[in-house]
């Protein structure tokens, strides 16, 4: 089993040279964007995997503690190789999931550090989004043109807590303060600065992509534009320092680089483009990981992430677990239930059909508990050679590498034998309507999408101005296969409806709201920040 080391001999094992990186407090460093475009030298070129999962339950199914254990895994058995993540939401860490660096001997260090402030940069993308805010304000109030129509203000503020209090608000009350008008809060990981910093190739793609985002519309019906109201350069000073990749490493000591932190539900779920050309530059694997299930964070790390970016997998790891396929057939997940999996399974068929629909392949690896029962994993492998992927079981939490030694060499195995370029879902000329359609009717299985008056509103408006041409990102609930988050397994013959279509210019995308979904989540009746607390200067209560 393998250690942690210092944070000098985890670069060096990057090739990073000591210019390149910069120490944040004890055992995280910042490194240079000169780094991140530094010329490839190794003398092989580097493999990116993805990994993704299945419909989880509530508690999620450990995919970032697989890809952290796989990244130690292909390290145990001789490989180069770092994993690159995302950074932890407190909305999350103080709500129901808890905290979000891994688990068990799969983890990443300082783990209460990442999961809590870790280098500041959600602070930072908070901060500079509520400045826009509150320029976006201050024009509108000043009278400054170009004139902002008061009922046409796009730019809410964020919050990177779960408070659904903040959801739907009133601003301006009290006299000269206004005009008064109605907004709202989205949590941090939704804000368009959050995908913004995670698709920017560098500074200078980052200030344009701050420059192109709309935030208002005039009196004129024209877009307002962040460039507009002046707030581009303050923006970008306060991003300096978020712009740079993070460096920690794993419980065994493998490079992780954990950078930005948008929501696969609510937003495009991938850490940035920045963190994933580090590991790619540097590397001979990148191992990283897209948020939730593969109809969520999957479908937009093709969709979104690879086409902005020029990025293409060698290969797609589908993380399942046997506590989730109870869930799906009916039972309670901690309770073992043969015929539970078995009805369950057709939710782990539909996402490596998911996969399949994007030109790859899946390796299916089922992350191990303790509950597990033989005939139930039995169920799980038939189901693979059923359907013609390969298969193994792997023990992150508790085996760490070794535990993910034999998913490791599967990994290897799959990669060796090549891969074919993935296939985008749908074309970016392509209609706006078609291209909903095709995400929901062959990654849900929709059998139908509906447009509510207001997304009908949005779309018309949308195409008239030139935005249809996007790629889109949907955001829906991740607890179903459709937007009903009661609906479990693989639901059949039910309509998506679309409530709401909102522009991310600077993103590069349009944000597609789907059913009941909300930007803003609310904390459980019993949250995780009951737990935590500060006891000899040590955190206690972590998940």
């Amino acid at each position: 089993m393998g250690e942690l080391r210092g944070l000098e001999e985890v670069a060096a094992s990057l090739g990073l040279e000591n210019n390149e990186w910069d120490g944040w407090g004890p055992g995280k460093a910042k490194i240079t964007l000169d780094a991140v475009t530094r010329e490839r030298q190794r003398p092989t070129p580097a493999k990116l995997v993805l990994v993704s999962a299945i419909t989880p339950t509530p508690a999620g199914e450990g995919k970032t503690t697989t890809a952290i254990g796989l990244s130690q895994g292909l390290a145990h058995i001789g490989e180069n190789v770092m994993v690159a993540l995302r950074e932890p939401s407190l909305g999350p860490v103080f709500g129901a999931k808890g905290g979000a660096t891994g688990g068990g001997l799969s983890s990443v260090h300082p783990a209460d550090d990442i999961d809590l402030h870790f280098t500041g940069d959600i602070h930072a993308v908070t901060a500079a989004h509520n400045l826009l805010a509150a320029m976006v304000d201050n024009h509108l109030h000043s009278g400054l043109e170009p004139k902002i129509h008061p009922g046409r203000v796009l730019w809410r503020r964020v919050l990177d807590v779960c408070d659904r209090a903040l959801r739907h608000v009133v601003s301006g009350l009290d006299g000269g303060n206004g005009p008064v008008r109605e907004t709202g809060f989205d949590i941090t990981a939704a804000s368009e600065v959050m995908a913004v910093l995670c698709l920017a190739d560098g500074a200078e793609d980052l200030k344009a992509r701050l420059s192109r985002m709309v935030v208002a519309y005039g009196r004129n019906g024209q877009p307002v534009t962040a460039a507009d109201v002046g707030a581009v350069g303050a923006m970008t000073a306060l991003l300096r320092d978020a712009l740079r990749p993070n460096l920690v490493q794993t419980t065994e000591g493998v490079p992780a680089v954990i950078h930005g932190g948008p929501f696969a539900n609510i937003a495009h779920g991938c850490n940035s483009v920045m963190a994933t050309r580090v590991g790619l530059a540097r590397a001979d694997w990148t191992i990283t990981e897209a948020g939730f299930a593969f109809d969520l964070g999957g479908e937009k790390f093709f969709d979104i992430k690879c086409r902005s970016a020029g990025l293409d997998p060698t290969l797609v790891v589908l993380v399942a677990t046997i506590r989730a396929l109870r869930h799906h057939g009916g039972a309670h997940h901690e309770t073992p239930d043969a015929e539970a999996v078995r009805k369950g399974l057709p939710n782990l068929q539909k996402h490596i059909e998911n996969v399949a629909a994007f030109g790859k392949t899946p390796v299916v690896a089922l992350n191990r508990f303790p509950t597990d029962a033989p005939d139930e994993i039995a169920l799980v492998r038939e189901c693979c050679e059923a359907a013609g992927v390969p298969f193994s079981e792997a023990d992150p939490f508790g085996g760490g590498g070794p535990g993910c030694a034999a998913l490791a060499e599967l990994v290897r195995e799959r990669a060796a034998a090549g891969s074919t370029p993935h296939r985008p879902m749908y074309s970016l000329d392509h209609s706006l309507q078609d291209k909903v359609r095709s995400v929901a009717t062959t990654i849900y299985g929709a059998s139908d999408v509906q447009f509510d008056g207001r997304a009908l509103k949005n779309l018309r408006q949308l195409t008239k101005q030139g935005y249809a041409d996007l790629p889109i990102c949907m955001a829906k609930t991740q607890s179903s296969l459709s937007d009903d988050p009661k609906k479990r397994g693989r639901p059949t013959d039910f309509t998506v409806t679309v409530q709401e279509i909102r522009l991310a210019a600077g993103a590069g995308f349009l944000v597609v709201l789907l059913g009941a979904m909300v930007r803003m989540p609310g904390l459980p009746k019993r949250p995780s920040a009951l737990d935590y607390d500060l006891v000899d200067g040590q955190i206690v209560g972590r998940s």
